[in-house]
């Protein structure tokens, strides 16, 4: 949020949520729920499915990481 020259105090603030939640979501600790999706999007002149799009491309980067080649041992069936 630097290169934005907002803090995560500022953000909070204007979009009505504790900043706390802000700062979990910063840190990797807390996803973006439909509702901060919905704030973050007003705030910002853009549309919440963008940032939910954001979380879930994230969350499947991490599962991908965390089943490392568990996933790899999984033959795709043929048809």
């Amino acid at each position: 949020m630097v290169p934005l020259g907002l803090s995560s105090n500022a953000l909070a603030k204007a979009i009505g949520v504790t900043a706390a939640r802000i700062n979990e979501i910063v840190r990797e600790r807390r996803g973006i729920t439909a509702e901060t999706a919905l704030r973050l999007a007003r705030y910002f002149g853009t549309d919440p499915q963008s940032w939910l799009n954001l979380e879930q491309h994230y969350a499947l980067e991490c599962a991908k990481r965390d089943l490392g080649d568990a996933l790899s041992r999984i033959h795709p069936r043929v048809a």
